[in-house]
């Protein structure tokens, strides 16, 4: 008898997981509840997989081994309760398609920058030859590339929605960029479920499996030691205080440091800004060292490497303004980065759906180089009252258009605009892309 399962979500993770299902000769049952889009349902059509939108249907959903939910769905939907009834395992798509290959598997995740350093190290492992995949949350189906693909490594990015639902996955080598509050709407406004779910990644390595992870990062640090793993730990980040073997940076130069060897990789020429930014090459290039590319590929593919749309991206010089980009951050520690960055008197664009966000960190940064808000969003409450008291312009607005617009009157030569807006995008947009990319017409149409 064929073995049966249940992909909540067509989106891109579902769909995937739905395909690699089928070529494993299972009976897969996709619902959604909201609508499919034409291509999704041609294609689930094509591969004979049974579908079904804006509804789920319970009696549809009866005697079967697993459900792969989506990421966006929380896990206290009602519809979950039907599997748990059934002891039925819920699993996320990492989980499920990672059962059916044999590669060498990276998994990264981190509140901030885990995007950019899984991103760089495929660039690197790429360039050096290797034959490898990029997937999870970064926007390819790690489940779909199973299916169709031979690749003999995977870089997966992995959100802590996709390591809720994990239960066996074992990635080789883990790193976590940071842990910063974020989310907290999904777990409680409980920051230390939150580091729980983050640390699901390295719970079920062994001592042949390796850990990298961010030591300058004092809350992952604690978290790490609290929960401890099996996994060899290799540090990475400025701080001085890190047993071997650590990567660190001194001098433009990345320094990854064994028990009886050390390598030193130039990075003058690496093409992204920021302290955030080395400690993303810090874990990418332990990674590439790892797999044993050398050190002049390194140097090489972190000169090429062209960073991720939508995080600190030049869009144009208008007038000799700077307009900058950074729909991804959404949430405060990434924006902390951002305004880091800004070597100019910004008008800082900011707001969306707050997720218990705590603005505190950004004073200092917001006094020095703000020269003015304009807020982005359906409910700005929160921030007039962290910011009203040190930035003397603070706008209100719901469309960008008149947000890019408004910001034009203020700024002046060498100035910067900077859409930052450390909340998610639900309330006025599809998600950061559709957000980013609306800024960026505006700016164009200017």
């Amino acid at each position: 008898m064929k073995e049966r399962g249940v992909v909540l979500g067509a989106g891109i993770s579902g769909v995937g997981a739905a395909l690699l299902a089928k070529k494993q000769g299972m009976d897969v049952f996709v619902s959604d509840a909201s609508t499919i889009d034409t291509a999704t349902k041609k294609l689930l059509d094509q591969y004979q997989i049974d579908w079904e939108e804006t509804q789920h249907s319970i009696d549809k959903m009866q005697n079967v081994q697993w459900v792969v939910k989506s990421p966006g769905i929380p896990s206290n939907a009602p519809i979950l309760s039907n599997f748990r009834e059934q002891n039925c395992p819920i699993l996320s798509e990492i989980e499920f398609a990672a059962k059916f290959t044999d590669a060498l598997i990276i998994g990264i995740t981190g509140s901030n920058g885990k995007t950019t350093t899984a991103m760089l190290t495929y660039h690197l492992l790429k360039k050096a030859g290797l034959n490898v995949g990029l997937g999870g949350n970064v926007g390819y189906s790690f489940a779909q590339q199973v299916a169709e693909e031979q690749f003999e490594v995977y870089v997966l990015e992995i959100s802590s929605f996709q390591l809720d639902d994990i239960h066996t996955f074992q990635p080789h080598i883990a790193v976590i960029t940071n842990i910063t509050p974020d989310h907290l709407d999904r777990y409680n406004y409980d920051f230390q479920q939150y580091i729980a779910a983050k640390l699901k990644i390295t719970k079920n390595q062994t001592s042949k499996n390796m850990l990298l992870f961010n030591a300058d990062d004092a809350v992952l640090k604690e978290a790490l030691f609290a929960h401890q793993t099996a996994a060899k730990i290799h540090a990475f980040g400025f701080t001085s205080e890190m047993p071997k073997p650590y990567t660190t940076h001194q001098e433009d130069a990345l320094h990854i440091i064994h028990e009886n060897d050390q390598k030193m990789i130039p990075t003058n020429a690496f093409s992204l800004q920021g302290r955030h930014n080395l400690l993303n090459a810090m874990a990418a290039a332990t990674v590439a060292d790892l797999f044993k590319v050398s050190k002049e590929s390194i140097r090489q593919s972190l000169a090429t490497f062209k960073g991720v749309p939508h995080r600190l991206e030049p869009v144009l010089t208008i007038q000799n303004v700077r307009y900058i980009n950074d729909s991804k951050a959404t949430n405060v520690n990434a924006t902390y980065y951002a305004l880091e960055c800004m070597d100019a008197p910004t008008v800082w664009i900011v707001g969306g759906v707050d997720k218990g966000n705590d603005y505190s960190a950004l004073l200092p940064l917001v006094h020095e180089k703000i020269k003015a808000i304009i807020c982005l969003g359906v409910d700005n409450q929160k921030l007039f009252e962290a910011f009203q008291p040190i930035v003397e312009i603070m706008v209100e607005t719901t469309s960008v258009t008149e947000a890019v617009k408004i910001a034009r009157k203020i700024a002046e030569k060498k100035d910067n605009v900077l859409l930052s807006p450390a909340c998610a995008s639900f309330d006025l947009f599809k998600n950061y892309e559709d957000r980013g990319n609306q800024f960026k017409a505006a700016v164009r149409n200017l």
